[in-house]
């Protein structure tokens, strides 16, 4: 839906995960990638160059990382994304269950990076139809419908209500 009136006001820096492939080159390396993506976040050459091998280390894509995007699986891509969005410490952190691509270790992985990236003060606003998952992660629900606010509050209230909306149908 296309806003019509209203303010917004964004206080902090912004990482997004909606889109993996969003300042990727398909045809530069892994290493390229993580820069790429770190200056269209706003980061200069000098931090994302501090950054880089923490970076990788986190994507836990080793010798893959000198080999060109195109050649990597949308779970070896949602890997490098989320390791850069994540090294980086974005006051807040926009995710979607996209990162659901990638194997039970790499699960596990992003789960014990939003663990330390939630536990450092980061705002995490994740759109999902994963209860579990919001569960999980959230404390604070927003259920929307035809552009609209349904309910905003604790998680299991929201969570509690949109089931019973479903199952009434």
């Amino acid at each position: 839906y296309e806003p019509t009136s209203g303010r917004l006001k964004i206080s902090g820096s912004v990482a997004s995960m909606f889109d993996i492939g969003f300042g990727f080159d398909p045809d530069a390396t892994g290493w390229d990638n993580i820069a790429l993506r770190g200056m269209l976040l706003g980061y200069s050459r000098r931090e994302i160059d501090r950054l880089s091998s923490e970076i990788g280390e986190a994507s836990g894509l080793g010798e893959f990382l000198d080999m060109p995007l195109r050649t990597y699986s949308t779970g070896m891509s949602t890997r490098l994304a989320f390791a850069v969005s994540t090294s980086i410490t974005p006051e807040i952190l926009l995710i979607d269950e996209g990162i659901g691509a990638g194997d039970a270790a790499f699960h596990a992985h992003a789960k014990e990076r939003l663990k330390t990236f939630i536990g450092e003060a980061g705002l995490l606003v994740m759109a999902s139809h994963s209860n579990g998952l919001l569960r999980q992660w959230c404390n604070t629900g927003l259920w929307m419908e035809h552009g609209r606010v349904r309910m905003h509050g604790p998680i299991e209230d929201v969570i509690g209500a949109y089931e019973a909306s479903v199952a009434q149908g």
